[in-house]
């Protein structure tokens, strides 16, 4: 396996810079995980570190080397693509076996590995079959299959779940754990499902227009968001965020108003900003606190109620025209139309600037 670092690396396509400024660590055998929307750049990133995309500023280096100038094909790395990019008219042998067979490896460990790969994948009874015969979570554990039999220093996954049902897509995803700790590689996978990399990762970076907004643990990411950006797009369903402003601000923390709603003491260091200055209130719909009434509670109405058994969402309105979501285990007899008070426990809210970045929390 290996190590990768990028430093400073950028990427343009004539006058559109596509990648900006990217620095970035990956330890021996660590699950990282590239998120964000459409057309951040992930994909590209993913791309470059692979040597199939020139960089136009910057280094990449693997195990310490600076591979800007190496052929893809000589860097020892291996990528899974969405579409599978398997032959048709070979078998699933025959796919696994190509690669190692253009290398001039002897037969007899080509057959060895592919095997080898094969029952890892539990793909054996499939080996004779052409890839039209599988099914999309079988066509994937060969593309799969066929990386895995290089051996190859990094393995690259550019979103290889994305074109598989949704049921499909929770087994890969163990599927993969299962083999990242099997195989303990070295691994960078691709996608804009939030989910996935929360699953998935042992670090997420998260990329908005070629940029990194943060990069840390998942429930680093999830507990404490550097900006509105990550807050929001890490945790399903999405942190709610409301109109605020800061009333004061001191050593104990910060009170922030949600005009006409209710007033909010929050461990957060507000020191340095103007009372009065516009701040964004975010809360994660799990952390409401549902039917609880209080000083700090906020009264809205349900306007819509999915109770889906196990756990249940409740979409509610409030008397200042925002909308909140709340996200509750089990079921509640919570209907359209029903009021609705709603608790905000001061440890799990959010405050963000006008810049949108976070206020940290208080020093200990």
């Amino acid at each position: 396996m290996a190590t990768l670092r990028l430093n400073k690396v950028n990427k343009a396509f004539g006058e559109f810079h596509v990648i900006h400024d990217v620095d970035l660590e990956i330890q021996d055998g660590e699950f990282v995980v590239f998120v964000g929307p459409s057309g951040c750049g992930k994909s590209t990133l993913l791309r470059m570190i692979a040597g199939l995309e020139k960089t136009t500023g910057g280094d990449i280096e693997i195990d310490g080397e600076v591979v800007n100038d190496i052929s893809a094909a000589e860097r020892g790395l291996a990528m899974v693509f969405q579409s599978y990019a398997l032959y048709p008219h070979m078998t699933v042998f025959q796919n696994m076996a190509f690669g190692l067979e253009n290398n001039r490896m002897p037969r007899d460990e080509i057959r060895q590995r592919v095997h080898d790969a094969a029952q890892m994948l539990r793909i054996e009874e499939y080996l004779g079959r052409k890839p039209r015969e599988l099914s999309g979570g079988q066509r994937q554990r060969v593309a799969i299959g066929r990386a895995i039999v290089r051996k190859p220093k990094i393995f690259l996954l550019d979103e290889p779940l994305s074109n598989l049902d949704a049921e499909l897509r929770v087994l890969m995803r163990a599927e993969l754990t299962n083999l990242h700790v099997r195989l303990r590689a070295t691994m960078i996978h691709v996608t804009h499902d939030q989910v996935e990399a929360m699953t998935l990762a042992d670090k997420i970076v998260v990329l908005r227009d070629g940029r990194v907004e943060q990069i840390g643990a998942p429930l680093d990411l999830y507990n404490r968001p550097d900006n509105q950006f990550v807050a929001g797009f890490i945790g399903s369903p999405k942190m709610n965020f409301l109109a605020a402003k800061l009333k004061s601000a001191d050593a104990k923390g910060v009170v922030a108003e949600i005009e006409g709603l209710a007033e909010f003491a929050v461990p957060a260091d507000g020191r340095g900003l103007a009372a009065g200055q516009p701040l964004t209130l975010g809360i994660r719909p799990e952390h409401i606190e549902h039917g609880k009434a209080g000083n700090s509670a906020v009264r809205g109405a349900v306007t819509v109620s999915e109770q889906l058994g196990g756990e249940s969402y409740l979409y509610c309105s409030l008397p200042n025209g925002e909308n909140i979501i709340i996200h509750t285990a089990g079921q509640t007899g919570a209907r359209r139309g029903d009021g609705i008070d709603m608790g905000f426990p001061s440890g799990l809210i959010h405050l963000f600037d006008s810049n949108g970045h976070a206020l940290p929390p208080l020093s200990a």
